[in-house]
């Protein structure tokens, strides 16, 4: 009789050559013992080690199924895909906004100007940049502190640093259940244990993070309050304000991480408790995805501890893309290329609404992506493997989850990347597999 082992290299195998496809639900543990003609203890050995190799998923309440290859999983959604029909990348960009930025790079023709962009970086950036992007940042609630203004290469390296600066290995970290992907892979090289806080549909539950800190004290919280990624919920203001006044009387701190507010007039959470809240931004949604420049707003307690990351990792931004990012805050072509994106953003909502059905893709007026909750047929990870299969590449819900099994049977849309005419197509292929079933066996 052959260990676990060799069963489970029997099944990688049928994986690997396709036999089993993507999506396709292995029988339940009892059966397949039955079917090998092993205990049930060496199934469930089986079923751990293909887990652990990454090749299957086992969903709460729906079985175990066969994961979507490697190239369409949550390590890829920052960088562009293979598929011809590209709907994992959350950007925006154009010839139209490149247009509006261009003019910047007169500016630093001169060898004069050019000598001193090249200048050392500093985690705060040149003189009088903490005022400027203060002000750039500001809403008729909020001006951060100019002081707490701290310069990082992008939003991934502002958010490890936050994390960095506030938590220690093995710590605990509250988070949303699904979230940013970048940021629970920062939390595992930091060594921080991520606890789940229960949501819905207006944000974070407080009672449920009251419960969670109570049980085990947390060291912070990280939240997507504006337009969160994966679902496009946002936070109403009450809802902040009593998030804003627990935190304070918690004595805990927040990261708020405001990549998509640009989009959004909502009012930022660090409004509410600018004592505790570290608001993270970055440019590259705002403006382009190459500009590598993330800001983070601290409160004075910790910006120095933040700096200090920063410095020690090489974590700030290049003094180069600080400078055009300066040039582009004053001379307003921020605010215009901003205003493109949503613009933009509010047309593609309404092209998905309209091809996938307003049932299917609740309106998110401004987001850059869209939640497909997909009927019972379907798992994520099949849907996933059918669309790349037809050129279309989404990402699984999975690639979201804090704890693996726990994702909702759902598909994120990325609407922005894409050009209208290839965003359109790549939703009439997605219309047409909800109209269809797996051809794996149906889910009982």
């Amino acid at each position: 009789m052959p260990d676990f082992h060799a069963i489970a290299d029997a099944v990688a195998a049928e994986i690997a050559s396709g036999k089993l496809a993507a999506g396709s639900r292995l029988p339940p543990q009892r059966t397949f013992a039955d079917n090998w003609g092993i205990a049930a203890s060496t199934a469930s050995r089986v079923y751990a080690e293909l887990t652990r190799r990454g090749l299957v998923t086992g969903e709460v309440g729906r079985g175990t199924f066969v994961r979507a290859p490697e190239t369409l999983r949550a390590v890829r959604i920052s960088e562009a895909a293979d598929a011809p029909i590209d709907l994992q990348l959350a950007i925006s960009s154009s010839l139209e906004q490149a247009a509006l930025m261009a003019p910047a790079l007169h500016s630093l023709a001169g060898p004069a100007a050019l000598w001193e962009a090249l200048c050392a970086a500093s985690p705060f950036g040149p003189d009088g940049a903490g005022p400027a992007v203060a002000h750039f940042l500001a809403t008729s609630r909020w001006t951060p502190d100019p002081a707490g203004i701290l310069f990082a290469g992008g939003g991934r390296q502002a958010i490890a640093c936050a994390l960095a600066a506030l938590c220690q290995p093995g710590d605990r970290l509250g988070v949303e259940p699904l979230t940013y992907p970048s940021m629970i892979r920062i939390a595992a090289r930091l060594g921080l244990q991520l606890v789940p806080i229960q949501i819905d549909d207006q944000g974070i539950d407080l009672e449920a993070l009251a419960r969670t800190h109570a049980a085990k004290p947390l060291a912070a919280i990280y939240i997507q309050p504006t337009l969160h990624n994966p679902l496009g919920i946002s936070m109403t203001p009450e809802r902040r304000q009593a998030l804003g006044h627990w935190l304070e009387a918690a004595g805990l701190y927040c990261i708020e991480d405001a990549a998509f507010a640009f989009l959004s007039d909502a009012t930022p959470l660090a409004a509410y408790a600018p004592d505790r809240v570290v608001y993270v931004n970055s440019m590259q949604k705002r403006l382009a995805p190459g500009i590598g420049v993330g800001f983070v707003a601290a409160p004075r307690p910790v910006k120095d501890a933040i700096a200090a990351v920063m410095r020690a990792g090489g974590w700030m931004a290049p003094s180069l893309a600080v400078r055009l990012v300066m040039s582009w805050i004053a001379d307003g072509t921020a605010v215009r290329v901003a205003g493109l994106k949503r613009k933009d953003a509010r047309a593609r909502q309404a092209l998905a609404a309209r091809i996938l059905g307003a049932e299917r893709v609740p309106a998110r007026t401004d987001a850059f992506h869209a939640w497909l909750e997909l009927p019972p047929a379907w798992s994520a990870d099949a849907f996933t493997a059918a669309a790349a299969q037809q050129g279309v590449a989404i990402t699984s819900s999975g690639a979201f989850a804090v704890t693996p099994g726990r994702a909702p049977n759902a598909v994120r849309l990325a609407l922005s990347a894409a050009p209208l005419k290839d965003l359109e197509q790549g939703l009439q292929v997605l219309r047409a597999l909800l109209a269809t079933t797996p051809n794996d066996a149906p889910i009982e």
